[in-house]
């Protein structure tokens, strides 16, 4: 829970702070953070749209806060932006995945929109000229990592205890959804590179 659940409370309180009414992107939403991070933001009063890989994981994640999950092996999720915003586009997109979806999410982002890419699931994101930003409409991109969000003790306290408050409340549920022996390690690194996992994977003894 806490790994995951305060990287989903800096992204969505701290990095681009999400408020009623907004229309965000979440990619991988069936994932660990993923499903967190739809959860904490419908709660919020968000309208989220999530991508995925599989029908299944659409389920999952619409069960999880996710008003409009997109499968995309199926359709194209520039275009499913476009009408679901009725051309409006998105002020941020929250980007796990990397290489397969970082270029396109530009696309999703209305002027002065943010790209918040926190993780390469896919593969690491080719390099780009910075003048995209510009052309897409003078957008934000920024790249961060937990802990430096949580470096100063009062910035951990005051993250764990939101994260405790949402989860005590029920608002959001940590969904354990594959468990390994230890020694089978090796096992839930092939199902995590071979998208065959959701939410949270715990290996035990």
């Amino acid at each position: 829970m806490m790994l995951k659940g305060m990287t989903a409370r800096m992204l969505i309180r701290t990095i681009y702070p999400v408020k009623k009414g907004d229309t965000i992107l979440v990619h991988a939403a069936a994932g660990g953070v993923g499903l967190i991070l739809c959860q904490w933001a419908a709660k919020l009063g968000a309208r989220v749209i999530g991508t995925v890989s599989s029908e299944a994981k659409a389920a999952l994640a619409a069960a999880h806060g996710c008003h409009h999950p997109i499968v995309t092996a199926n359709r194209d999720f520039v275009a499913e932006v476009l009408r679901i915003t009725d051309g409006e586009k998105l002020p941020v997109v929250y980007d796990s995945v990397g290489k397969d979806t970082f270029l396109h999410s530009f696309d999703c982002l209305a002027p002065r929109g943010m790209m918040v890419s926190f993780g390469q699931s896919s593969g690491a994101i080719e390099p780009f000229a910075p003048a995209i930003l510009a052309q897409k409409g003078s957008l934000f991109l920024t790249r961060p990592t937990l802990f430096t969000y949580i470096a100063d003790p009062a910035e951990l306290r005051a993250s764990a205890a939101e994260l405790f408050d949402v989860v005590g409340s029920g608002a959001v549920r940590i969904e354990i959804n594959q468990r390994f022996a230890l020694a089978d390690a090796a096992d839930a690194h092939r199902a995590l590179e071979a998208r065959q996992t959701t939410g949270s994977t715990v290996l035990t003894v």
